[in-house]
């Protein structure tokens, strides 16, 4: 007996608007490691951009927490309220820098927010 399901078709609108919402989540991680002092190319090279990420919200065991946010993702909430508070904003923009980084990213990238170095 052969099944009805398909699991290999994907609607296409939402694949456009995946994409539409990666390429915007680039171009503000490229604008917030410009603010940093980091070339913003290294935003669109996977484990580079995870290491300058660290890089400017931690102040030391960079490449641990690398290693980390690339192993387990979840440990990516350090360097997030880590990178809120180097942009001088607060804990609840940490979190939301994890949960809604679609959202969080942009209002960094594009917004008027300073970098003032890790905390």
């Amino acid at each position: 007996m052969e099944s009805s399901y398909s699991y290999s078709s994907q609607n296409p609108i939402v694949t456009v608007i995946a994409l539409i919402i990666l390429v915007i989540d680039v171009i503000a991680l490229w604008k917030i490691f410009v603010k940093a002092g980091v070339p913003g190319w290294h935003s669109i090279i996977p484990i580079l951009s995870t290491y300058d990420l660290c890089k400017i919200a931690l102040k030391d065991s960079v490449g641990l927490f690398t290693v980390l946010c690339i192993l387990f993702p979840i440990v990516l909430i350090y360097p997030c309220l880590k990178l809120a508070n180097a942009f001088g904003k607060g804990t609840g923009f940490g979190i939301c820098l994890f949960l809604f980084s679609f959202i969080a990213y942009p209002i960094l990238g594009f917004g008027d927010a300073e970098y003032y170095g890790p905390q």
